[in-house]
C-alpha cells in the first residue's frame, strides 16, 4: 500500500510536467491499480473496522486513483481523432472495469479485515464444549471450540468467507445432538486464529490438516471417523484437503463453486461464449492473486473430488443460486461418488436455515452412511 501511494504521488508530478500525451498514459497505468487496490482494501475494511489507518489508505488511494484515470482517460480519447475516439473510449472502459473487477477482488481476498467472533458460544446453546488450539503443518496456531463425541465419530465444522466459528453455531447444534464430536475452527486470520486470512481458502488443505490431526489424538474419537463439513469457502477448503488427506472419510460442501480459474469451467457449458470470456477473466484473477499471496493456487475441485476416489462427497446447493448446481454438477462427472441436493428456494449457505429437518437428515444418514454408526 506504502509503495503505492508513492507510486501515486510520482504520477501525479509527471502528470503536471510531462507532454500531453505521456501524462495521459501515466495517469492510466497508475491510477488503475491505484483503484483496484484502494478499492479491494477501503471498502471492506470500512465495513468491518471503521476509519482505521488501513481503511482510509485505502480510501487515499481510491480517490487518488479515480482521479488519475479519469485525467489519463480524458487525455487520450483527446489524443484520437474522429470516429478513433469511441474506440478508445470503448478500450479504455473495457480495460477500466476489467482491471478493477479483477485487481480489486485478487486485493480483497488477500488483505482481508480481522473478523471477530460474537459473543454467544456452544454454552448459550447447552453444549458442553472446550477451547481447542493446535497448528497447522506450517506451523500456525488456529482456534476453535470442541463439542466432545458420543459417537467416536469427529467432524470438522468450516466456515465461509469473511465468517467465524461463531456462524456455523446452529450447524454445530444440528451435529452435537447427534452425537458427533464438532470441532468449529476459525480459518487462519479470522477470529481468533493467528496467520494471514485469505478469502479464496488456498490455505484450507494446511488448516484442515492441522484440524484432523487435533481430533485423530482425542481420545473421544475414532482415527478412522471424520469428516469435513464446511459452507463456501469452506466447503471448498473440505474438498481440496480430503484429496490429500486419507483420514477425512466423508465430505459435505455447501455453497461450493469456485476458487481458482480451473473451477469456473462449468460456466461454459451453462453460458456459452459469455461463460468462456468470463472464464478468461476468473483467469486473471488468479494470476493477480497469485501475485499477491504466499499461498499457493490449489487444485481444482474437479480434480480434488475425483482424487478422493471411493470416499463420499456430498454437494449441498442453493436453490436461488443457479451456478452452484452448476459447478456441482461438473464436479460430479469427475467422480461418481459425489452426490447433489440441491435446495430449492434456498439462497448462498442457508439450506439450514429454509429447511432445518431436511439438512438435519440428509447430512446425518450421509455421514452415517459414509462412516457407518458407531456405539457410543
Amino acid at each position: 500500500m506504502a509503495v503505492l501511494l508513492v507510486l501515486t504521488v510520482g504520477a501525479a508530478a509527471i502528470v503536471r510536467k510531462g507532454e500531453p500525451l505521456t501524462r495521459a498514459a501515466v495517469a492510466t497505468v497508475v491510477g488503475l491499480p491505484a483503484v483496484a487496490t484502494g478499492a479491494g482494501i477501503a471498502l471492506p475494511h470500512l465495513s468491518k473496522t471503521g476509519m482505521s489507518v488501513v481503511a482510509v489508505a485505502g480510501s487515499v488511494a481510491l480517490v487518488a486513483g479515480a482521479a488519475l484515470v479519469s485525467y489519463g482517460s480524458v487525455g487520450l480519447i483527446r489524443s484520437t481523432c474522429g470516429w478513433w475516439r469511441v474506440g478508445t473510449g470503448a478500450v479504455l472502459l473495457a480495460v477500466t472495469m476489467i482491471g478493477l473487477f479483477t485487481g480489486g477482488q485478487a486485493v480483497a481476498a488477500t488483505n482481508v479485515p480481522r473478523t471477530g467472533l460474537r459473543v454467544e458460544t456452544p454454552a448459550d446453546r447447552g453444549f458442553r464444549y472446550e477451547d481447542a488450539t493446535f497448528r497447522t503443518p506450517d506451523d500456525v496456531e488456529l482456534a476453535g471450540w470442541y463439542l466432545p463425541a458420543a459417537n467416536r465419530t469427529g467432524v470438522i465444522l468450516l466456515h465461509g468467507a469473511g465468517s467465524t466459528r461463531s456462524d456455523v453455531l446452529d450447524h454445530a447444534a444440528v451435529l452435537a445432538r447427534h452425537g458427533y464430536g464438532v470441532l468449529m475452527v476459525d480459518a487462519r486470520g479470522h477470529g481468533r486464529s493467528d496467520g494471514r486470512a485469505m478469502d479464496f481458502g488456498w490455505y484450507g488443505d494446511e488448516d484442515v490438516a492441522g484440524a484432523v490431526s487435533y481430533l485423530q489424538g482425542r481420545p473421544d474419537v475414532d482415527p478412522g471417523r471424520i469428516a469435513v463439513i464446511g459452507l463456501s469457502m469452506g466447503g471448498e477448503e473440505a474438498i481440496g484437503a480430503a484429496a490429500t488427506s486419507p483420514a477425512i472419510r466423508a465430505v459435505v460442501a455447501e455453497g461450493a463453486t469456485q476458487r481458482v480459474a480451473g473451477d469456473s469451467a462449468f460456466l461454459e457449458d451453462a453460458y456459452g461464449v459469455r461463460g468462456r470470456i468470463q472464464r478468461q477473466v476468473n483467469g486473471l484473477t488468479t494470476a493477480l492473486t497469485d501475485l499477491l499471496t504466499d499461498a499457493q493456487p490449489p487444485v481444482t475441485l474437479r480434480a480434488a473430488a475425483a482424487a478422493t476416489a471411493l470416499r463420499p462427497i456430498l454437494l449441498i446447493t442453493a436453490g436461488e443460486v443457479p451456478d452452484e448446481t452448476y459447478a456441482a454438477r461438473f464436479i460430479q462427472r469427475g467422480n461418481l461418488s459425489v452426490q447433489v441436493w440441491k435446495v430449492e428456494g434456498a439462497g448462498h449457505t442457508q439450506a439450514l436455515r429454509t429447511h432445518p429437518d431436511e439438512w438435519n437428515r440428509r447430512v446425518t444418514a450421509f455421514i452415517d452412511g459414509a462412516l457407518g454408526r458407531a456405539a457410543g
